[in-house]
């Protein structure tokens, strides 16, 4: 049987067409080598005989072949594995880089290895108290002038700390609600995020169907998913919609063929409830609903020191910072029956009690959290050291030094007015009790003179007992051993560690000890952002070896297409011969 005479040349026709396709694809690759989120493209194509089945039957025994190429769609390369590996991978990166530039702040705070801070202010305190203590120096105001100076400087110091680590707190507060900056916060930038991705679901989705690929919006929703995944926690799945799930089938319930429905793309946080168990909450819900019924939102609260709403003119109350998540409003109205929108809450209160809380390593947003919320030792929380750690361990400092003076001042004393004889106050209230790091200072009667240094003492004791005893508590270690430092009744006046717990430590060397902390947790974070970045990097070019563009490849691809080009022209050439023998060389016998 003689094939129909022009089919040849649909076959070679079809086959120019896919090749220039294909390099048309090569080109599109080859501009966007460079292009942020891009992925490798291809032409997926299929036989023309094969991609309508009922072909075989209507050429009864014929053999069906030979009737070209079909181009079915442009694809991206890609590995949605890849895809989860990575985005479980950067919210590691996203937390431990957050945590680490938190950490910084506070070594500018701690660090003392180059400037005479903390540390450096009891050495001279130690060192005045020395020069104090013959017993010609110790009445004379000069000297005491000098020593008072030397434990102004170092209130100041306590004082700035304690204010340098209330700022770093509202500056981490502002990384999350952007109030105070010149960007947006966290939680606006995740609220944006998902407004973008349940706006590019829809008109992904209406490009499909009328279609078009959007392989470059596609491009752009998954860069989108990759910064959302390192802030928080999230999964994504694909699906259909319920109308276009499944087979559609004939009259006998036999299946017929898959429904062809482009797929819709779902985004769900995930978070731990009381029993440990991981939990999902809707952000993104496909195409669902219509104008922002399709994407949920974030919202963070924060309450100042007196209960105010935050910001307000007093310092933050960390313990009070939540962030609510709150469910796309298109799956409760599918959900039917009246059904509300479900709001997950992630609170200090959350954290300790284990109701609803991040599992460890889960984005940037809880770095900042558990730098707000964590003390590294309430029972409950992770043992994150927080801000709030390294301002008790200043108060624990101010406290312990103001109430070891005082205690010794007043013991030395005139027991007519010993009770009144304290130099180190709450300064706003100029009383010995409530003392902080960020209110301690001098005595205003020790200014004026009505306090002094005490140099009164017992028959068998001399006027500069009071300065040897502060002396010697300056080189003690707290809790106190064994030593001269007693009460009337041979007690150690300063042993019991429930108040003076300087773990093991004297004035001095406690700031060196809270400093070695930081820098211990600082190397152990840096070494975990470097181990967390290693991996990320690794999976980032597995991900690229696949979906990125290589101008090796790409050139590779472009001879291959070219030479099938050629060929398949070739062939039409070759047909056109054939086509031309049939028509001037057949028949000739017998004219």
């Amino acid at each position: 049987m003689i094939r129909a005479t022009f089919a040849g040349f649909s076959t070679a026709l079809s086959a120019i067409q896919a090749n220039q396709k294909r390099l048309d694809i090569t080109g599109q690759n080859l501009a966007n080598m460079n292009t942020v989120g891009y992925t490798r493209q291809a032409l997926q194509t299929s036989s023309v005989n094969y991609t309508h089945p009922v072909s075989h039957y209507a050429n009864g025994s014929e053999v069906v072949v030979g009737f070209g190429v079909h181009m079915d769609a442009v694809t991206q390369i890609r590995d949605p594995y890849l895809d989860i590996q990575y985005r479980n991978q950067i919210k590691k990166s996203g937390y431990t880089d957050a945590m680490q530039k938190s950490l910084d702040r506070l070594a500018d705070i701690f660090d003392e290895s180059e400037i005479q801070g903390i540390q450096y202010a009891f050495d001279d305190i130690r060192s005045a108290l020395t020069s104090i203590h013959d017993l010609g120096k110790v009445n004379d105001p000069i000297y005491e002038a000098e020593l008072r100076s030397r434990i102004k400087s170092l209130t100041n110091l306590l004082n700035d700390a304690s204010r340098q680590v209330d700022e770093a707190e509202k500056s981490e507060y502002s990384k999350l609600d952007g109030t105070n900056v010149n960007e947006l916060g966290a939680v606006q930038n995740v609220n944006d995020i998902l407004m973008q991705i349940g706006n590019l679901n829809r008109q992904i989705k209406t490009n499909q169907i009328a279609g078009q690929p959007s392989l470059e919006l596609m491009d752009e929703r998954n860069v989108l998913l990759d910064e959302l995944a390192s802030y928080i926690p999230i999964e994504v799945s694909y699906y259909k919609d319920a109308a276009h799930q499944g087979f559609e089938y004939d009259g006998k319930g036999n299946a017929l063929f898959r429904k062809e429905w482009p797929d819709d793309l779902k985004v769900e946080m995930l978070y731990k409830d009381g029993t440990g168990a991981t939990q999902r909450l809707t952000l993104v819900d496909g195409t669902e609903g219509v104008k922002d019924e399709n994407y949920g939102q974030l919202k963070i609260e924060a309450s100042d020191k007196d209960g105010n709403p935050y910001p307000s003119e007093k310092d933050i109350d960390p313990s009070t910072v939540k962030i609510t998540f709150t469910e796309a409003e298109s799956v409760s109205k599918n959900a039917g029956g009246g059904a509300t929108v479900k709001e997950v809450e992630i609170s200090q209160t959350g954290l300790a009690n284990k109701t609803s809380y991040f599992a460890e390593d889960s984005g940037s947003i809880q770095a900042s959290l558990d730098m707000l919320w964590q003390d590294g030792k309430t029972a409950g929380l992770n043992q994150v050291k927080g801000y709030e750690y390294y301002r008790d361990q200043l108060d624990t400092l101010a406290k312990v030094f103001a109430d070891v003076i005082n205690t010794l001042n007043i013991n030395g004393a005139d027991p007519a007015t010993k009770n009144d004889q304290f130099l180190l106050v709450d300064k706003t209230t100029n009383t010995k009790d409530g003392i902080t790091a960020a209110n301690i200072g001098i005595n205003a009667k020790w200014v004026s003179g009505e306090v002094k240094l005490s140099t009164t003492s017992d028959p068998e004791g001399n006027a500069n007992d009071t300065v040897i005893n502060m002396l010697e508590a300056m080189g003690a270690t707290y809790p106190y051993g064994i030593g001269s430092l007693k009460d009337a009744a041979g007690n150690n006046l300063f042993a019991d560690p429930a108040k003076y717990d300087l773990k093991g430590n004297t004035f001095s060397d406690f700031m060196n000890y809270t400093s070695t902390v930081l820098a211990n947790d600082s190397a152990r974070n840096t070494q975990a952002l470097k181990t967390n970045v290693t991996v990320l990097n690794g999976i980032q070019s597995s991900r690229d070896s696949i979906s990125g563009v290589s101008l090796d490849e790409e050139a590779s691809n472009m001879m291959m297409y070219m030479s099938a080009y050629g060929a398949a022209s070739r062939l039409m050439t070759t047909l056109d011969e054939a086509l031309s023998i049939l028509i001037n060389n057949t028949g000739v016998v017998g004219r």
